[in-house]
């Protein structure tokens, strides 16, 4: 019987159990999937523990990305067969090695790309997109800070800023993480939490204010970041692994400059054939190979525990990937 990364109550990763976990037969509109990888991330970590902005019903299964072969498909399920590698998502449900989804969500992976590059591209990519071609309105040219580059949506932001023609500049913390950025195309780096940090930003863009902030980090970094912002600057809010941050209001009039809330599920809510469109570019754009996910540490599904707490940790120069077999 397949096997599942189960926790009875919230808490930390020492907390969950690896469970015989059988998902049964797929339901109309639905396909049961072997999963063969899935990507572990801070959010997964945070949910996992009960922190996150939802709460899941109990027991739960960790893990909101992955990939895997489907081997049976329900009734009504026209465009996905039985063999078919594809992408699969959720708020939970993908610490294990089969489960049962919705087939309407599921897309195919380009055959070039490998379960495990897969089981980490789909969320962060979508969002740095998302958050720099819509919500950013990026024209080429412009100048890309991303904070916290290394990791998951940042790495995705390099490339992507990278591939629309922006000028990036890449804020990370080890020389591991800031060489992980330049290989992913960055075309600067600075050295985050240093003293002369804005400095060194503005003297990465030639003396000159940046166009866009894509912040996954909050806390202090905010502020900081928000002040490297020049006329119409965008500084997009993608999440707060550092924690909320406040941010005084005179600065956004002083600048002229925007505080702009990213999110992906509230999109698809509220504009769903934008969203279908976007993702559907961004796939067009992986079977074409023009990204290509870090990954920086590789964990067999009996050793969750190490793998979540590496994710949690944030000292990874990349994801970190859960093998199912």
């Amino acid at each position: 019987m397949p096997l599942a990364v189960i926790g009875h109550e919230f808490g930390p990763p020492e907390n969950y159990v690896l469970e015989e976990f059988d998902p049964g037969t797929p339901g109309e509109g639905e396909v049961r999937v072997a999963i063969k990888a899935a990507g572990v991330s801070y959010v997964d970590v945070l949910t996992a523990m009960g922190k996150y902005q939802f709460h899941p019903p109990l027991p739960f299964i960790p893990g909101s990305e992955a990939a895997g072969v489907v081997e049976a498909v329900g009734e009504g399920v026209n465009h996905l067969a039985v063999g078919d590698r594809v992408f699969c998502g959720g708020l939970g449900g993908l610490f294990c090695q089969a489960n049962t989804f919705r087939a309407a969500n599921m897309a195919r992976i380009p055959e070039a790309m490998s379960f495990e590059v897969a089981s980490v591209f789909s969320v962060n990519y979508q969002t740095a997109y998302y958050a720099i071609a819509d919500r950013a309105r990026a024209k080429p040219g412009e100048t890309l800070l991303v904070l916290g580059a290394a990791g998951g949506t940042g790495f995705a932001a390099v490339q992507i800023g990278r591939h629309l023609g922006l000028k990036v500049i890449a804020s990370a913390s080890s020389p591991e993480k800031q060489a992980a950025a330049l290989a992913g195309g960055a075309d600067a780096v600075v050295t985050t939490g240093v003293e002369d940090w804005r400095e060194q930003v503005i003297a990465a863009n030639d003396g000159k204010p940046v166009d866009i902030v894509f912040d996954p980090v909050g806390g202090d970094a905010l502020e900081p970041a928000f002040r490297c912002l020049g006329y119409d600057g965008r500084h997009l809010v993608i999440g707060f692994t550092a924690g909320i941050a406040s941010l005084r209001t005179n600065l956004a009039l002083l600048k002229s400059a925007s505080l702009v809330g990213v999110q992906m599920r509230d999109h698809a809510l509220k504009r769903p054939q934008e969203a279908n469109a976007m993702r559907r570019k961004v796939m067009e754009l992986a079977g074409e190979g023009k990204f290509n996910p870090a990954i920086a540490a590789r964990h067999a599904i009996t050793d969750y525990v190490a793998a979540m707490n590496e994710a949690f940790s944030g000292t990874a120069a990349g994801r970190v990937v859960l093998l199912m077999e």
